[in-house]
């Protein structure tokens, strides 16, 4: 059974989602400030993190970057705050997904569980696709750089697998953006994807500045740029 923290500091709104999980059959647990959370993820392992920007005693971005220094673990921002600046704030820390209050359960759910497919490892023959010094593990959904682990969250690992799955091809932002979002919001636009190619490159480019990789079409999209070979 998947567990899921909710980091809130609204009462109401913390154990409306919590039963709304317990429902769909997770566990789930809630922290209803910066330094509760802090003290349970230094405790516990959970498969997913839900996640409050503002909060009492700290900021959720705060909660993130600590989060992302210890693992990869999904996350998924909620917050009022859906100023364009703060989306890509969050994503640039490594959020896998962000939601803006009022939000319906409904959709809230199928986010977290569109998030939780992502990281999935379903049993499957072996495959590896190779993007210059880059190997792709599809199998295991990890990736390589020079015989070293790549430590991706789960969009930048969709983005890089859509991109080396069309070899030679240019997508425009709009394909790219229907394969890595199974649920799109208004915050879906280009300047998000920009986020995700410029982190996405920073972890595997040998000098992101002068990408040869993933090559920006201009007007037009993006294009895996070395021969890519599947085995």
């Amino acid at each position: 059974m998947s567990r899921v923290l909710v980091v809130e500091d609204d009462q109401t709104i913390a154990l409306g989602i919590e039963y709304s999980l317990k429902q769909e059959g997770f566990q789930a647990e809630v922290a209803y400030d910066w330094a509760a959370a802090k003290a349970v993820l230094q405790q516990e392992e959970f498969d997913l993190i839900l996640l409050d920007v503002a909060l009492p005693d700290g900021s959720g971005f705060d909660l993130c970057r600590m989060i992302r220094e210890r693992t990869d673990t999904p996350v998924i921002f909620l917050t009022a705050r859906d100023e364009e600046v703060n989306v890509v704030m969050g994503l640039d820390m490594g959020a896998d997904d962000y939601v803006t209050k009022p939000f319906r359960v409904r959709e809230l759910i199928s986010r977290i569980k569109s998030v939780m497919r992502r990281y999935d490892k379903q049993p499957a023959q072996r495959t590896e696709i190779r993007l210059g010094d880059v190997v792709i593990d599809t199998a295991q959904a990890q990736v390589f750089k020079q015989g070293e682990a790549v430590l991706l969250t789960s969009l930048e690992y969709r983005l890089l697998l859509t991109l080396a799955n069309h070899p030679g091809q240019v997508l425009s932002r709009k394909q790219i953006l229907e394969h890595i979002w199974d649920v799109a919001g208004d915050f879906v636009n280009d300047n998000t994807l920009s986020v995700y190619i410029k982190r996405l490159r920073e972890k595997i480019e040998d000098d992101p500045h002068h990408p040869k990789l993933i090559h920006t079409v201009r007007g037009l999209g993006y294009k895996a740029g070395v021969g890519v070979e599947t085995r």
